[in-house]
Formats: structure tokens, sequence, C-alpha cells
């Protein structure tokens, strides 16, 4: 009589095992079904409409017209009192090879690249971007302090890599300002 107790508790905890693993298995597709449609509705709806501030040029008329010009590029005081930072990254260096930047006044770097995906890290900021041939990168920081920082190009871009580096001089506002009055683009001072 001790068999058939122990047959119907068995079969009691198998019951209970197969409606957990349903539930479980009900649980799982579920999730994978709304990241599936997530994945679809993101696909189309980004094919549709591309993100905003996407700009695009032409990297074979990149150094003759347009902003990217050889004498426009480098900080300039815009007429509207906006600081911008207009450079190329290209195998293996940026133009220009040294930034000047106000300390304490929002920046506005707008680059790109004539070649390769080239990307750029200012040090102890958070200036950090990739500029990709073919599209214009544009992010907007502040310097904190007066000082010097590095700028190395942190994505691979070929065998002169390593040697792929820049600076930004960040100097007082009032220097800046005194300098930037000549409407020409600024280099770096000694210093």
């Amino acid at each position: 009589m001790t068999e058939p107790d122990s047959d119907s508790g068995r079969h009691a905890s198998e019951r209970v095992a197969i409606v957990a693993e349903r539930r479980w298995a009900i649980i799982v597709l579920t999730i994978i079904a709304a990241l599936l449609a997530m994945m679809i509705f993101t696909g189309l709806h980004w094919a549709a409409m591309p993100p905003s501030r996407v700009e695009t040029i032409d990297i074979k008329t990149l150094h003759i017209q347009g902003e990217f010009v050889e004498n426009n590029l480098g900080t300039s005081l815009e007429k509207d009192g906006r600081v911008i930072v207009r450079l190329i990254g290209q195998q293996y260096s940026f133009v220009p090879q040294c930034i000047v930047v106000p300390a304490g006044v929002p920046v506005t770097f707008r680059g790109t690249s004539t070649d390769a995906i080239h990307g750029f890290i200012v040090g102890r900021t958070n200036a950090n971007t990739m500029l990709i041939p073919g599209f214009i990168s544009t992010f907007t920081t502040t310097f904190p302090k007066v000082g010097e920082q590095l700028m190395p190009c942190h994505e691979y871009c070929g065998t002169g890599h390593e040697a792929m580096w820049a600076k930004v001089q960040v100097i007082s506002p009032q220097d800046f300002y005194v300098k930037a009055k000549a409407g020409e683009r600024l280099s770096c001072v000694p210093g």
C-alpha cells in the first residue's frame, strides 16, 4: 500500500515541476519576443528617420570648399560669441596639431576624417569622440582650468597610430579674447 502513495507523491511533484518549467519558458519567450520587437521597431524607425544632428560631408572636396578648408581649421571666435574648434584627423596626424581654447568657456568641437576612423580624447576631460570619414562629429565641452592637455588618437588607424597626437592649450579667457579679436585662427603660444 505504500507504493501507490509514493507514486502519487512523485506524480504531484512532477506536475509542479512541469508547471514551473512552463511558466519560466513563457517568461523567457516573452522576453525574447519583446527584444526582437524592439530591434525590429528601432531598425525600421531609424532607417526611416536617421538620428538628428547627423551631418555628412564629401571627403573628396573637404580641403577645397566648406568649413574644413585649411585656413578655417583651428579655434575661432564666431560673431555670436561661440568658440568653435574645427579639426581633421588623417593618417597619422590631427590638423591642426595644437589647439588653443579658453578656460571656463563652452567650446564646440567640429571634426571629421579624410581616410580612416580616428578618435580622440583630451586628457583629464570628458572630451571624447570618433572621427568618421564622410560625417561631422560635434560636441561641446568646457575646460575648467588653464594648462596643456594631450590629445591622442584612440581608434587604431594603422601602423603609425601610436604617433598620432595633438595637444590642447587652455589659456585664460582674457588672453583668448585678446588674441581672438584679430579674427584669425589661434595657434599655440609658447609657454
